[in-house]
């Protein structure tokens, strides 16, 4: 049963479902992940609830992430461009698994205004 609009909850599924295919991405992409955050539960629990507070903050106005998405993603050694479309593409996936089309295009939405700033910083900002 998908969701038909945001919630808590659903924003917690959509985290396991999303980052389990993160996780077993071949890409590259899952590599950067892993090689980040570990490969033990207890840091990937960590992370998920992480991001599930940081869009329950973009989507919902609620939650508590206080983290520097931004900083974060320049401080990471330097990836493929590509890997943003890897990413949003298994994003897309995964909302369609949880939430009703017209609630995951608008997080899709969402994720491609997020993704587009970043990949200006990273590539386009001089960095």
């Amino acid at each position: 049963m998908k969701y038909q609009e945001i919630c808590v909850e659903g924003i917690m599924k959509l985290m396991d479902i999303f980052y389990d295919k993160i996780r077993k991405d071949k890409s590259g992409l899952g590599e950067i992940f892993n090689n980040k955050i570990g490969e033990g539960e207890e840091e990937w629990r960590e992370h998920k609830a992480k991001i599930a507070n940081f869009w329950q903050g973009m989507l919902l106005g609620s939650g508590n992430y206080s983290g520097q998405p931004m900083k974060a993603h320049l401080e990471l050694p330097p990836f493929p461009r590509e890997f943003f479309s890897t990413w949003l593409g298994l994003f897309e996936e995964s909302l369609g698994q949880v939430f009703e089309d017209n609630v995951a295009n608008n997080i899709l939405h969402r994720a491609r205004m997020i993704a587009d700033r970043f990949q200006y910083m990273l590539y386009e900002n001089g960095h």
